[in-house]
């Protein structure tokens, strides 16, 4: 099982990264057959942009190998939250690596942390909680649409978390999370449409100690909301943030240097002031840092918030 816990050799069934650069990455499992659309069981081939790769040759090597494609090279690497971000298959919009650091940061996750999700989607989050809270805690993850739910309960199992899981099926603003984990949970995370209507459920399942709610909502009306509901059942510091990366890109630029020398004591007073400043045919070469012409989109607003121990409300 290749999210488990770090591994030194590729095994039948695990889940692999083939990695042929930055920008180009696929997750694929270390099957040496697959059934094709009629049904037929065939040798396990993989393309890609330089060349097939006959997945077979890869059991049995060591994770971090670089693999011979007949028109390039690849790496196959063990998979973590991260490249899975990259690479898995996204069910639904998926919530990515900029936002998710300041989600784990400011919920205070660590191992043996219980914390309630909702809703689970394609599961980008899910396996970077995963990574946070375990050997010694456990991730309740709820999504509405049960396809969904079953996917993700799936994808956990094939990659050896299903130890620290569970998948529910269940509209969390309807029903809640269920009596099961009232006073059990250090944190709630909401992905939801109308997040406000979830606010009162994840009250009751936090542990007598409090702790951290954070909502990820993609229009600022539904975190005005979420904050109106969360002011009015208890919590504090409260707060909103929008995540935008920025990459600035580094030159070297070509500058015409001005001899002053020559403008001071060459050119006649008469001199018209474009002849003064004429620029002298040297030149310098500067490495400088260049802002984006444009900048990254809106993502969406993380709503933030304390519930206080009990005895303090």
């Amino acid at each position: 099982m290749s999210f488990l816990r770090p591994k030194t050799k590729i095994d039948e069934g695990d889940t692999v990264i083939i990695f042929l650069g930055v920008n180009s990455m696929h997750s694929i499992q270390a099957t040496p057959t697959v059934v094709n659309r009629k049904g037929e069981e065939v040798e396990h081939i993989f393309q890609t942009s330089f060349g097939a790769l006959k997945v077979r040759s890869i059991i049995g090597l060591e994770y971090g190998s670089q693999v011979t494609l007949s028109k390039g090279w690849a790496y196959i690497l063990q998979p973590n939250p991260q490249l899975w971000t990259q690479t898995l298959p996204h069910r639904t919009q998926i919530i990515y690596t900029p936002d998710i650091s300041m989600i784990i940061h400011q919920l205070d996750l660590r191992p043996g942390s219980v914390v309630v999700e909702s809703g689970t989607g394609s599961g980008s989050l899910s396996h970077f909680l995963l990574h946070a809270i375990k050997p010694s805690g456990h991730l309740h993850t709820f999504d509405f649409h049960e396809a969904r739910a079953k996917q993700a309960h799936d994808e956990f199992q094939n990659h050896g978390l299903n130890d620290f899981v569970c998948v529910y099926n269940r509209d969390v603003c309807e029903s809640g999370f269920g009596t099961q984990l009232e006073g059990k949970v250090d944190a709630v995370f909401l992905d939801l449409p109308a997040p406000q209507l979830a606010v009162p459920h994840a009250v009751k399942v936090f542990k007598n100690q409090g702790g951290r709610f954070c909502s990820f909502s993609p229009c600022i009306e539904q975190s005005q909301r979420c904050c109106e509901a969360l002011k009015n059942h208890g919590f504090t510091e409260i707060q909103s943030l929008e995540i935008l990366q920025q990459e600035n890109q580094v030159k070297t630029k070509s500058l015409s240097l001005i001899n002053l020398d020559f403008v001071k004591h060459k050119k006649p007073l008469n001199s018209s002031p474009e002849e003064k400043h004429l620029p002298s045919k040297d030149v310098i070469k500067v490495l400088t840092t260049f802002q984006p012409m444009t900048h990254t989109g809106h993502t969406g607003f993380l709503t933030f918030a304390t519930l206080p121990p009990f005895f303090a409300r």
